[in-house]
């Protein structure tokens, strides 16, 4: 089959699903445009910050994206590339855009704060406290993935190294034209744009060629600044012109396909049990960010609620932003599914699938003129720069959920809850996790990840059920979730007491518990009549 014809419908069901599914969503939840956000309620400079939509999609979107629709769906093609293209559509629409759309907006309803914090207002304390436990636990994962997966970018393209140390500064100085010098966004944009361009040229010349571990501690040290930093200076400029990255990546695959013309030579399905690895539930587990990923809800109601400047951009944000991740998602599969012969067991064997999707969109960059070390090396380069907001993001997220635990009402930042020492008991948990190796914590992250979607959408279904609005349309999905990433934990728990590794015992168990704990909590308040209308009010 034609890869092209994959990806164009793909496209085109995402966007009558954006158009039909998601107007639907909006309407049935009651988004209001005339509604004040808490991002101009609670204006402070650093993290209640409006923008415009096209910013907060950009913050949003290179948050969101990150490594893991390139990662989940070419670990997942040992399954054949129709069930994982099948999942990536019809989980970004039904499942992950539903709770990405949900956990935003009802972050909006609840002051810009947590889903934590919604289910502390619609379940109760306890469930709170137990969420933030689970959330910050499964951040931790994202942080340890995420700097393997960049370190070792960086160890095999040294010029995305250049580039992406470059950008840094390139968006410190823009976040300091537009916020404090009052450049219009427009013209900071050209300027931004034509600039990162510079960057990408001076990484070709300059690569900078350190070791992994190297790498690791500077991407630690980095992350610390960005999460204690006021996000108009760092995370939100930065994370909008790595946007247009992406945008470029995207089109230049597309576009590369339309020259090319790559057939999918992957097996198309390759049975139920491969390798002992079954596809109920590990395909769902195992796509990860592709489909449904419980760390867009963290971001959702974490960063992107506290900038959004009308309630009505929550859908091209939320919904939207996650039908564009689909996309890449099906790119990625492309990627590994126009391979012939071993060499797919190559590029994986070398740099991973990171390395797949650079070479993958490299050579079908050739097709219309661009040399493949060049376009190689930008893709390379703009995977680690998404995979860097994420990094930036999840270790921000995971401050505000550490100092929301241990706060106390009426008290200001001391002690255990300063964003310098919560930080920074994040950096270290998070780093000394991430010399184990991505491949040793991706099956956890996987299902850590999915499970946590699964308590978002519990919390969300909580929450509107107590205002009375529909929410039967997050009912089948949580299920779903709850069924594949239990089955998952405890396959995964039995799989390393048999190998003797007990963190991926210890770690898997306790997320379990929690999530098993949660659920009854919540069924305690579900099952009792509504409020009608405790939080619309």
């Amino acid at each position: 089959m034609s890869a092209l014809f994959v990806v164009l419908m793909s496209i085109m069901i995402f966007i009558i699903a954006y158009i039909t599914y998601g107007a639907w969503l909006a309407k049935k939840w009651g988004v209001d445009t005339s509604r004040k956000t808490p991002a101009h309620e609670l204006e402070d400079g650093v993290d209640y910050v409006p923008a415009s939509a096209p910013v907060v999609l950009g913050h949003h979107f290179a948050s969101i994206a990150g490594a893991g629709p390139i990662v989940g769906p070419i670990a997942a093609a040992i399954f054949g590339w129709i069930p994982v293209v099948l999942w990536i559509i019809v989980g970004t629409i039904f499942v992950g855009g539903v709770q990405d759309f949900g956990a935003l907006f009802a972050s909006i309803r609840h002051d810009g704060k947590s889903i934590g914090e919604v289910i502390g207002v619609n379940v109760g304390q306890k469930g709170k406290k137990l969420f933030a436990i689970f959330a910050w636990l499964t951040l931790l994962l994202v942080v340890a993935a995420f700097v393997n997966i960049v370190a070792n970018t960086f160890v095999a393209v040294p010029e995305a190294a250049t580039a992406s140390i470059l950008f840094i500064v390139l968006a410190v100085g823009f976040g300091y034209a537009v916020y404090r010098k009052g450049v219009k966004i427009g013209l900071a944009s050209v300027i931004g744009v034509a600039l990162l361009i510079v960057c990408i040229g001076l990484g070709n010349m300059f690569p900078l060629a350190l070791g992994k571990n190297v790498w690791i501690g500077i991407l630690l040290a980095y992350i610390f600044v960005a999460s204690v930093t006021p996000v108009w200076i760092l995370l939100q400029p930065r994370d909008y012109l790595n946007s247009f990255l992406l945008y470029a990546m995207i089109a230049g695959a597309v576009i590369g396909l339309a020259f090319a013309r790559p057939t999918m030579e992957l097996t198309g399905f390759a049975g139920f049990n491969v390798n002992n690895i079954y596809l109920f539930p590990m395909l769902f587990v195992i796509v990860a960010c592709g489909a449904i990923s419980g760390f867009h809800s963290l971001v959702g109601s974490g960063t992107t609620s506290k900038q959004l400047d009308n309630e009505g951009d929550a859908k091209i944000v939320g919904y939207g932003g996650m039908l564009i991740e689909g996309v890449l998602a099906v790119i990625a599969i492309i990627t590994a599914a126009y391979l012939t012969g071993g060499r797919l067991s190559e590029l994986l064997a070398n740099g991973g699938p990171i390395n797949v999707f650079s070479d993958g969109i490299g050579n079908f960059m050739t097709s219309f003129g661009v040399p493949f070390d060049i376009g190689k090396a930008f893709v390379a380069l703009a995977i680690s720069a998404f995979a860097l907001t994420s990094l930036d993001t999840a270790t921000r997220l995971a401050r505000f959920l550490f100092q929301e635990f241990f706060a106390v009402e009426g008290k200001e930042e001391s002690g255990i809850t300063n964003r310098y020492v919560a930080t920074g008991i994040t950096v270290v948990l998070g780093g000394a996790l991430a010399l184990m190796g991505w491949r040793t914590i991706w099956p956890i992250f996987g299902s850590a990840n999915q499970l946590l979607a699964a308590v978002s959408l519990l919390a969300i279904a909580a929450w509107l059920k107590n205002i009375g609005r529909d929410y039967k349309m997050i009912m089948i999905p949580m299920v779903f979730m709850f069924v594949v990433t239990l089955t998952a934990l405890v396959l995964l728990i039995q799989k390393s007491i048999v190998a003797a590794n007990y963190i991926l015992v210890v770690l898997p168990a306790l997320l379990l518990v929690l999530a098993l704990v949660l659920i009854y909590e919540t069924y305690q308040v579900m099952s009792k009549p509504s409020s009608g209308g405790k939080i619309e009010g």
